[in-house]
């Protein structure tokens, strides 16, 4: 990485020291912050408190359906008067060059503590503390400012206001109705038209004053928002400010929120304690190894992606009334919603190696009640209650995450309750389902084929064109297919049920992979055979990896290691797989420009952090060298300290300095990267092959 930023890590923080006359702040403006509410709702910002996405918001809650998640308070201002000066902190950028606020010159420190962002600032002899939290499972944020050292002085807070989907056009009509309502006691709501959730605003403890000063903001500038080619300028309103006295050991705390006013009168410090509190609580979940230092960081990162579907309540009203619970997995921040294929190959990262085996088991129950016609769910889009079901991997993927779970619990119920549902999805693939999702009976091998569609995990499409179609029989869904065969079989015998069936299919799917797959010339496998014009693909790439990383390998063990060595010399990176073989004509090294550029470089040649889980299952499985496997990590865990704060990013350009890109955080990126740093710490209780 090109950071010179360098900070300290503690039992649960990153501290960043700051320099306000030596540090370039830029250092600043490409990190991020993310906070989370159990909800699938967030707030965060650049550590510059300078927003560069159109996602970047001081608070953005998940709404039900049909608006998911909605940008309200998409910044706030703050100003410190002292003898009559103001000194204005963040603000925005605009496109003539302009900054607001003089925030990296008073900055003297930034520490992420128990997955709370905070700053500490010094002004006119004044030292000041800014953190904000969100209360788990509610549409609500606390930002709260406490004096920590010198005398007492004024704080000016000024929140703009706007509702749009998060990734949605920017901007408000200018003859939206902003009604600023004022209650007693404090309370202020504004409406920005009829019929949407009101943004209820306080401070807290009650005091000062809210001063009506309407303004707008024209032309802030969102420059990640202007490097992705997307819309990037936003004016925005704001209603006025709050004024309030700030006093020694007197912290206040500006309140946003849609959830009903007698939830918001809690003290801001005891919202802050409860948060600890619960974090601290589910580190005495995990492994008694994951409870200290970098893993207890990553078991806390983990816990943001582990939600409630906000957006869905007609889903957590009926699981209650059948006396059970609903859990998905958000998989990645800020743009991508649940889906099926991350959440099962994040499943064990998450939940089972932190020690959250009744949230594991409500995600894999949660699912099991959206599989259709063999298939299940690819993902749920923005706000909507109907899920997608274009994938032929992710229903393969979810007897991989049960079996992970029963390994961890030993719960014979659950798998017994599920066992129905798998056998219909075993007889939906052999029968033929969905866009040309079935199995040929000549090989017994899983096809999968539907133009225009982008059926396995390298799914990018632009504008009607797929980028890597990988039609007929992908590598990895063969073995995730023998994989899910074999698991069967042995569920079946283990319950008292016919298994001989999955057995014979199993047989013959791994004979025809032996057969057909190897690709002698190159000494490796095809990443598809019978593509088009029914061709094989002899392009190197890592799904080929997945033939000897899962509990059940399809590939002959002779050909282990050379598929193994030749992945680590060609694909290999200090933060995961290459997609693509860098000799080859369509390797893209960046993931810059428009969505056409990006989405063309997404899998040719961009490096996946979450390749790295299944990579080191296979290596072990040949090097069974946990030294080895410490110094292939360390790339991904000094990465915590970039992009995105605490967290472990989406993608990575393909050649150095392989620069972070995509998501700031992504579920599998740490789901795996917890789940073989603890294989590796611990005394070997998890899942990777020795």
């Amino acid at each position: 990485m090109t950071s010179t930023l360098t900070p300290t890590a503690t039992e649960t923080a990153f501290v960043f020291p700051w320099n306000g006359e030596r540090d370039d702040p830029e250092l600043l403006r490409q990190r991020e912050w993310l906070v989370t509410n159990g909800l699938g709702g967030y707030a965060s910002g650049t550590l510059l408190s300078v927003p560069t996405r159109r996602y970047h918001g001081v608070f953005v809650p998940n709404l039900p359906a049909p608006r998911g998640r909605t940008m309200m308070v998409p910044r706030l201002d703050e100003e410190i008067l002292v003898d009559g000066s103001l000194t204005q902190l963040g603000g925005a950028e605009f496109m003539d060059g302009r900054r607001e606020g003089d925030f990296a010159r008073h900055l003297r420190e930034f520490r992420l503590d128990w997955q709370i962002p905070t700053w500490t600032f010094e002004i006119a002899g004044r030292r000041i503390e800014k953190r904000i939290v969100m209360p788990f499972g509610q549409n609500t944020v606390y930002v709260e400012y406490r004096l920590v050292s010198g005398a007492a002085c004024r704080l000016h807070l000024r929140p703009f206001v706007t509702f749009r989907m998060h990734d949605g056009p920017l901007g408000v009509p200018g003859d939206w109705p902003f009604t600023l309502v004022i209650n007693r006691r404090g309370r202020h709501e504004v409406q920005a038209f009829e019929g949407a959730p009101a943004l209820r605003f306080c401070m807290r403890p009650r005091g000062g004053a809210f001063v009506n000063d309407e303004r707008e903001s024209p032309g802030v500038f969102y420059a990640v928002e202007k490097s992705r080619g997307y819309d990037h300028r936003e004016d925005l309103f704001t209603p006025g400010y709050f004024a309030h006295d700030l006093e020694p050991e007197a912290p206040v705390a500006v309140v946003f929120s849609t959830e009903p006013w007698e939830l918001l009168d809690l003290d801001a410090g005891a919202v802050f304690e409860a948060e600890r509190q619960r974090l601290q609580k589910l580190l005495l979940l995990a492994p008694e190894a994951a409870r200290r230092g970098l893993l207890a960081q990553l078991v806390i990162a983990a816990d943001q992606f582990v939600i409630l579907p906000g957006s869905r309540l007609e889903e957590s009203a009926i699981a209650r009334a059948s006396g059970d619970e609903v859990r998905t997995v958000i998989a990645g921040y800020h743009w991508f919603t649940d889906w099926g294929r991350d959440t099962m190959i994040s499943l064990e990262g998450l939940t089972l190696c932190t020690g959250r085996h009744r949230e594991a088991r409500a995600i894999l129950r949660t699912f099991s009640h959206y599989v259709k016609d063999g298939l299940l769910p690819n993902h749920f889009p923005e706000g909507q209650r109907t899920p997608i079901y274009n994938t032929c991997d992710a229903t393969l993927w979810y007897f991989h995450a049960i079996d992970r779970y029963c390994e961890a619990t030993g719960d014979g119920e659950t798998l017994e309750a599920l066992f129905p549902v798998l056998e219909s999805i075993i007889d939906g693939q052999v029968k033929g389902t969905h866009y040309g999702i079935a199995v040929d009976p000549a090989d017994g091998l899983l096809r999968a084929s539907a133009p225009g569609y982008q059926l396995t995990w390298m799914d990018a499409k632009v504008d009607g064109w797929v980028v890597t179609p990988r039609r007929g029989k992908p590598v990895e869904i063969q073995a995730l297919w023998y994989n899910a065969l074999r698991l069967l079989g042995d569920w079946a015998r283990a319950l008292g049920k016919p298994h001989e069936r999955y057995t014979s299919l199993a047989g013959q799917a791994y004979r025809s992979f032996n057969e057909r797959f190897w690709y002698e010339a190159g000494g490796y496998l095809y990443d598809v055979v019978d593509g088009e014009e029914m061709k094989e693909d002899p392009s190197l790439r890592p799904n080929q990896i997945f033939a000897l990383s899962l509990r059940h390998p399809v590939l002959a063990e002779g050909r282990w290691r050379p598929v193994v060595d030749l992945v680590a010399e060609r694909l290999l990176t200090p933060y995961g797989l290459r997609t693509l073989d860098p000799a080859h004509p369509d390797y893209h090294p960046r993931y810059e420009g428009d969505l056409w550029a990006r989405d063309s470089a997404y899998h040719q040649g961009l490096v996946w952090g979450w390749l790295i889980g299944p990579f080191l299952d296979a290596w072990r499985r040949v090097h069974p060298d946990r030294d080895k496997t410490k110094q292939l990590l360390a790339g991904l865990v000094d990465h915590l300290k970039d992009a995105g704060v605490g967290s472990v990013s989406e993608i990575f350009d393909a050649d150095p300095p392989h620069t972070p890109r995509g998501c700031i955080a992504q579920a599998w990126s740490v789901a795996e990267l917890l789940r073989v740093l603890l294989a590796v710490e611990d005394d070997g209780r998890t899942s990777l092959p020795l």
